[in-house]
């Protein structure tokens, strides 16, 4: 059986006082990678041990396959579960026998037609909507199928006390993002491909090695082919790496997944694969090469590397701008005026969260108030105050508008990847460059006056 953490205990105290005020139909908010699925097995031990019926419901099969294997080890009686993937469980409803509690796992998708047939046909049963984000992108919100919420503890709470690891965000701008348009909810795989620079495959390998050379990295692509050419890219550079997507075989799939765990692959490149559920605790470095207008799909990418182990901070490399739509991983949310449909939100005093600068020395994206005499907390380097901040969106998920910073930023680092010189130069301090022409970019990068090349090259010349 599984030790309970003191935040999953007071989760479920939490549930059981609201059910004892009356509610039916209760959210249960979990950030990523805290054990959402061991809580959900602890409340339906609870519930079979008093001969009452659990339903476990999910929308992925490996997600379920593993929550089938903690509710056992949890000593669940499985006699009173019935376990499923709601396309199943749907189309059989009318034959289930009748639950006294559902759980509904990554539950954000439960305003579907699937979802809502089986809530409907068991009228009686509480029901547990767990997830990590409870916010859809529609206009429809939870607020119409439950009847409270409960919130977690923060993403910063659980860092502060060693359950999530620290990480370092780096923003690199490989993408047009006026180029993207939304379909089903989320962005095209075509504008996607319009978006996205060719040049990126490259760019991901050599920001790895300047940011994460060695760590074990999920890299994250919008369809099979950049998958591919990632992985090609990899390979090129002598870098253990394999692709897996959707049509992979599963003991393919399986057997590369266990290399990564056994630490014997240093990359995994997936397509839409490694988001909800999945476990892989070796992961230190999430590099996205896929945007999203999903806050819950960007929760799960780039929090997949934040399983915590001592002296661990982890790297998240964000070659398409995720963080111009909702801030670093830790920002705080409203989840409790999340849940509400969007006419019924409040209209007034809407703040947009807090200042986020990016570091243009080593592209680290990070909050305002972390600097200290104006200096970048990744890397030291003194920033230009007034030039690399933004205001993040709220979490009704709304692309911000394209500012003067974002433009400069843009401009700088499309000038920058697009000349091989400066590329090589960018992470160099003055005294490791060598030629008049990398003394040159070094002064253009930065700002400093063209006299400044001629006279450090002169310089370094006579010594």
């Amino acid at each position: 059986m599984f030790e309970l953490r003191d935040y999953q205990q007071e989760t479920i105290d939490k549930v059981y006082q609201s059910m004892r005020t009356g509610h039916h139909r209760i959210i249960v908010q979990q950030p990523p990678r805290t054990g959402k699925t061991v809580i959900m097995s602890e409340i339906a031990k609870r519930t079979t041990d008093k001969s009452n019926r659990v339903m476990f419901i999910i929308h992925r099969k490996e997600v379920l396959e593993q929550a089938i294997s903690t509710f056992k080890q949890q000593e669940v009686n499985m006699n009173l579960a019935t376990m499923g993937m709601v396309q199943t469980l749907t189309r059989r409803v009318k034959k289930l026998k009748a639950p006294q509690l559902i759980l509904i796992d990554e539950a954000h998708h439960a305003l579907a037609q699937s979802y809502r047939r089986i809530i409907d046909t068991f009228p009686n049963a509480y029901i547990l909507y767990f997830t990590a984000t409870p916010i859809r992108t529609g206009h429809d919100q939870l607020d119409q199928i439950a009847d409270d919420i409960i919130v977690g503890k923060s993403i910063k709470w659980l860092t502060e006390h060693h359950f999530l690891a620290p990480f370092h965000y780096y923003g690199l701008g490989d993408i047009d993002r006026s180029k993207l348009r939304k379909s089903n909810g989320d962005y095209s795989s075509q504008s996607m491909d319009e978006a996205i620079s060719h040049q990126i495959y490259g760019h991901i390998v050599q920001q790895y090695q300047r940011l994460a050379n060695g760590k074990q990295a999920v890299v994250y692509c919008h369809s099979i082919a950049s998958a591919k050419e990632v992985t090609d890219k990899f390979h090129e550079a002598g870098i253990t790496a394999e692709e897996i997507d959707g049509n992979t075989d599963k003991n393919i799939r399986d057997k590369l997944v266990q290399k990564f765990r056994n630490k014997e692959l240093q990359i995994l490149v997936n397509v839409n694969l490694f988001t909800e559920g999945v476990d892989l605790p070796n992961v230190d470095c999430v590099i996205m090469a896929r945007p999203t207008s999903s806050l819950a799909l960007y929760l799960q990418f780039s929090m997949r590397c934040l399983n915590p182990r001592e002296g661990k901070t982890a790297i998240i490399i964000d070659h398409v701008d995720n963080f111009l739509n909702f801030g670093l991983p830790n920002n705080d949310r409203d989840w409790n005026e999340a849940i509400k449909t969007k006419d019924k939100r409040k209209t007034s005093n809407k703040d947009n969260g807090p200042a986020i600068c990016q570091c243009q020395y080593c592209y680290g994206i990070f909050y305002r108030k972390e600097m200290q005499d104006n200096c970048c907390p990744l890397c030291g380097h003194k920033l230009d105050a007034d030039k690399q901040e933004y205001k993040i969106v709220n979490v009704d998920l709304q692309e911000i508008k394209e500012n003067q910073a974002v433009k400069h930023r843009k401009e700088l680092v499309n000038e920058i990847l697009n000349d091989q010189v400066m590329a090589n130069i960018a992470d160099k301090t003055p005294g490791q460059l060598t030629t008049l022409k990398e003394f040159q970019m070094y002064a253009k990068l930065h700002g400093y006056k063209p006299g400044w090349a001629y006279f450090q090259f002169k310089n370094r010349r006579k010594h």
